[in-house]
Parts: C-alpha cells; structure tokens; sequence
C-alpha cells in the first residue's frame, strides 16, 4: 500500500513523525522515492496545506537545504484560484516557453536531455510574499527551473530599501516583521538585547 502513496503523501507523513527534527535533502529525497520533484511537494505542503515547514530562509540557524517543522497544525493556506482560462491565456502569451530557461513545451530539456519539458504555471511575486493570481503576476516556467524557484522575486532590496519600507509600514506590520526577525535569529536577538541592558545598567 506504502508504494502507492503519492510523494507529497510520504513527504507530509515523514514530516508530522518527526516534529522537531531537522531534516536534510538528502533524507527527504529519499523519502519522496526518489522523485526528482520532491522539493516541489515540499513547497506545495506549505503554499496548498499551511504546513509551517522551516527552511534557513526562515530560521538562520538551519543551512540551505535543511527543513523543519515544529508545529504539527497546519496554519490557512493559500488558495488555488488559477482557473484553466487564466492557465491557457498564460502560456500562450508566454508561447509555451519557460520565462527563466527558454525551454519549448513538450521538447527535451536543454539541461536534462532525458527529460521533456512541463510547463507550469509559476507566480512573479509568490503569493506568501503578497502576489496575486492576477495574469499580469503569472509566467510560464517549466519543471526543471520551477524546483529552485521558490519565493524569489526579480530583484532582491538593499537594507537600505528593506528599511524604508519598515519605516513606512503600518505599526501592526512592523511588529510582524520583528517577529519574524526574533524567530529568525533568535541567538543574535538575545545578544542585542543583553548588550542593551548591560548599557542601561553603565547608565
């Protein structure tokens, strides 16, 4: 029966029986059967379920390619609202090519020439950043460039521009941006915050 299971099935069951337990890629390639899009169900057991599957992204003590997952619960999860019109008028503005890598639907991939190019249906901005199902934000990206292309924009902002925008933001999302900076770096949060009382106590 375990055979039948789809990798995205054997993903979410390896994760909630090993709650607290870092996880490397190698481990959960192997747990998926060896699927070479394992990553891909990973995000989808985030984007699709809300499963809060932590990366270095996340927290600055893991490194790239570990995951983990702390909260059994999973928390609203983004909705799948691209309809098949939107799909279609997608990929042919995009003329069946993928926007990263120029692969042409249905030709062997010019990186994995075993493989025929899949088209999917990839967001500009990713929706856990703020970015809609809007046409205008969608883009055809193959299967190949879509595994590593979670949650990147085109261009990635300075301190200097992250600043500006914190300062501009409403007082309840600045708090959320601390949050997630002290969940991120709780180590060095804990250092700024002793250093700080230490120069009160001078005072």
């Amino acid at each position: 029966m375990a055979k039948n299971k789809s990798a995205r099935t054997k993903l979410r069951e390896h994760f909630l029986s090993n709650i607290g337990r870092v996880m490397n890629s190698d481990e959960l390639h192997e747990v998926s059967g060896g699927r070479v899009e394992w990553a891909r169900r990973i995000r989808e057991l985030r984007n699709e379920e809300g499963y809060q599957i932590l990366t270095n992204n996340d927290r600055s003590d893991l490194k790239p390619g570990q995951y983990l997952l702390l909260d059994p619960k999973p928390q609203p999860a983004f909705a799948r609202a691209i309809s098949k019109e939107t799909r279609a008028f997608v990929l042919d503005r995009n003329g069946f090519t993928c926007q990263m890598c120029g692969a042409v639907a249905g030709e062997p991939h010019p990186y994995d020439r075993t493989r025929k190019t899949r088209l999917h249906i990839g967001h500009i901005v990713d929706k856990s950043q703020g970015g809609t199902d809007d046409p205008s934000n969608l883009r055809a990206i193959c299967s190949v460039c879509n595994e590593g292309a979670s949650n990147l924009t085109l261009e990635r902002p300075s301190a200097l521009k992250l600043l500006a925008q914190v300062r501009r933001a409403k007082g309840a999302d600045q708090v959320q941006v601390l949050k997630w900076l002290v969940q991120k770096f709780p180590q060095q949060t804990c250092q700024f915050m002793n250093h700080g009382q230490n120069q009160s106590e001078k005072t």
